[in-house]
């Protein structure tokens, strides 16, 4: 017993972990961004003033300006777009094979993972050996997907994401989208579609979470060789998994906050959004046994209190 309890411990650490580091690349990256923009005379628009833009076009602020929102700093295309990629997904997942899948995924995996380490060393390294280590990331997960390597491809990832596209949209934005995709994580949860998605992902070596092993020699096994990632019964699981999503969006509020805010604002998002995923694991451990939840509206919520604490 005391074994079992040591090694879900183990899986607890390491999934807070990863977070953390996910949030230290956002706070190293963004302060990066704009005087990489200027010294390469790059304009890239910035944040809207208006707290919250719903749909692309002119806004009349309070003040009586006339301001042009983009359609990437607007909540309802991102949401439509981050929606309709889900539906579109479960729908080719049920009725095509994996087997006519495996390769399309994994290639699209691969060209994400090099785009994020591209993005998280750009900023530091010379143009030439950025884009050598962003090939090199890509190209060496999809010929041998190891699980240490498949977190760090996808932590890079998705702080890049968030670094980037939080220079788009507002705080409130990121919020409000937050707060959605939180309703949608906890029906997708809810009625098994997360967990049934994430299984057909895994069998084909594509999938979009953290994947923490039980055993520690389990992070260099190669993920190819693996017949089951996501196992139902707690009992059961070899690994533990964190989504994605509930890295990145965080991340992405993250990056908002500094363009809006400043570094120190930022940190006690990055402090929230992590105190978040602890009570996701509280909450797993003492009244869920184990079972899978939801993880993005705990987070959701921490992340509010802390925008309120801020602004």
């Amino acid at each position: 017993m005391s074994t079992k309890r040591s090694t879900k411990r183990n899986t607890i650490y390491w999934g807070l972990l990863l977070f953390v580091v996910a949030q230290v690349l956002i706070l190293l990256v963004v302060p990066r961004i704009d005087p990489f923009l200027d010294e390469n005379d790059i304009y890239v628009p910035g944040q809207p003033s208006e707290p919250i833009s719903w749909w692309p076009g002119e806004v009349t602020l309070p003040s009586g300006e006339v301001i042009e929102v983009p359609i990437h700093s607007a909540m309802g295309p991102v949401l439509i777009y981050v929606l309709v990629a889900a539906a579109v997904l479960g729908i080719t997942l049920s009725l095509i094979p994996l087997t006519a899948l495996k390769v399309v995924l994994r290639l699209v995996f691969a060209l994400l993972f090099s785009w994020g380490a591209f993005i998280a060393t750009v900023f530091y390294l010379p143009l030439p050996l950025a884009i050598a280590t962003g090939i090199a990331a890509g190209t060496l997960w999809f010929l041998i997907p190891l699980v240490w390597l498949h977190n760090v491809v996808l932590i890079l990832a998705v702080s890049s994401s968030g670094a980037v596209f939080g220079r788009f949209i507002t705080p409130w934005t990121a919020m409000a989208i937050i707060g959605a995709l939180a309703i949608y994580d906890f029906l997708a949860v809810r009625f098994r579609f997360m967990l049934w998605m994430a299984d057909r992902l895994s069998q084909i070596n594509a999938l979009p979470a953290l994947i923490i092993p039980k055993d520690y020699s389990a992070w260099n096994s190669n993920l190819s060789k693996r017949e089951k990632i996501v196992e139902l019964n707690p009992a059961d699981r070899e690994y533990s998994i964190l989504g994605g999503g509930d890295i990145a969006f965080p991340c992405l509020l993250t990056a908002s906050v500094y363009f809006a805010r400043g570094l120190a604002a930022a940190a006690i998002i990055a402090v929230l959004g992590l105190l978040g995923l602890v009570s996701v694991y509280t909450i797993q451990a003492i009244f869920l046994k184990g079972k899978p939840m939801p993880a993005l509206p705990p987070i959701a919520a921490f992340a509010l209190v802390g925008l309120l604490v801020i602004w």
